[in-house]
């Protein structure tokens, strides 16, 4: 079924959205999200049903931040903000509730009224339009199927960063903080599907595989961090890895003289958008 809000359309069984005719990057998780959100527009829905809608009651994953994941990139797709939404608004406690008006797409259905030819059958235009409706399906189908290299050129993977700081109260804000990476990276170009919500993104550190995860996100590229205690306070790594030969691209040391996370976060953010700005989008436009 197609949806229409705004600008927008959603196709709920290829999980395709549109943007004015064109093709917007959403990845599979958050589109199983929306697909649920705008199925029942005006309702709350729980996070325990959007975590069975997108995950399934059997997979076991961190799911407050997997779920934080996929509204945010619903969000970034459709330009919206938890602040001011115009799409999707969070019910503190309960859910999210889809809050735009929806249109009923247009079926192009002739009824008994519908304008025939005079050997009743439906008109050339009505035929060429549902040949052209029927082909872009096959392809939305075949783009989709093929995952991420077919909508994007390039896929980075994000994998959470790691605290080895020793102190467990800045475990929740590192972790974090790999979310806000992958959310300002998903708005550099069109061109980049950023994961950041994979289980093997999650692995701690002594165990992760970098071919287990180019393998299992088929990545190009992935970013790593560790928050770590320094002689005059914090300083976090970064780690701009390409996959293919496992090849650090860049590789950072962001000095931090004091003993909080406050301004560190931002440097950590502009450090990885500066890599994927000089080693992804500068190497595509040669």
């Amino acid at each position: 079924m197609i949806y229409k809000f705004g600008v927008f359309e959603f196709d709920s069984d290829t999980k395709e959205l549109r943007k004015n005719g064109r093709a917007a990057a959403l990845e599979p998780q958050p589109a199983k999200a929306l697909a649920l959100l705008v199925s029942r527009p005006g309702e709350i829905i729980s996070r325990e049903e959007l975590r069975d809608a997108v995950w399934g009651s059997d997979t076991h994953v961190d799911f407050d931040r997997g779920l934080a994941y996929c509204i945010s990139q619903i969000r970034s797709a459709l330009g919206d903000s938890g602040e001011n939404p115009r799409f999707i608004q969070t019910v503190p406690k309960k859910g999210f509730k889809f809050i735009a008006p929806i249109e009923p797409a247009s079926l192009g259905a002739t009824g008994s009224g519908g304008s025939r030819g005079s050997n009743g059958s439906t008109g050339s235009k009505g035929l060429v339009l549902a040949g052209a409706g029927l082909i872009a399906l096959v392809v939305a189908g075949l783009v989709w199927l093929r995952g991420p290299e077919a909508r994007a050129g390039v896929v980075i993977a994000v994998s959470v960063f790691d605290n080895e700081t020793g102190n467990p109260e800045f475990d929740r804000r590192v972790a974090g903080l790999s979310d806000l990476v992958v959310e300002r990276l998903t708005k550099l170009d069109p061109g980049i599907a950023v994961v950041g919500n994979a289980a093997i993104l999650r692995q701690p550190r002594n165990i992760r595989n970098l071919k287990a995860v180019a393998e299992g996100v088929r990545a190009d590229y992935v970013l790593l961090g560790q928050l770590q205690q320094g002689e005059g306070g914090l300083r976090f790594i970064t780690h701009f890895i390409r996959l293919s030969d496992e090849a650090h691209l860049r590789a950072n040391r962001l000095q931090h003289f004091e003993q909080n996370l406050d301004g560190l976060e931002d440097l950590v953010v502009e450090e990885f958008e500066r890599a994927t700005r000089e080693h992804v989008l500068k190497s595509r436009a040669n």
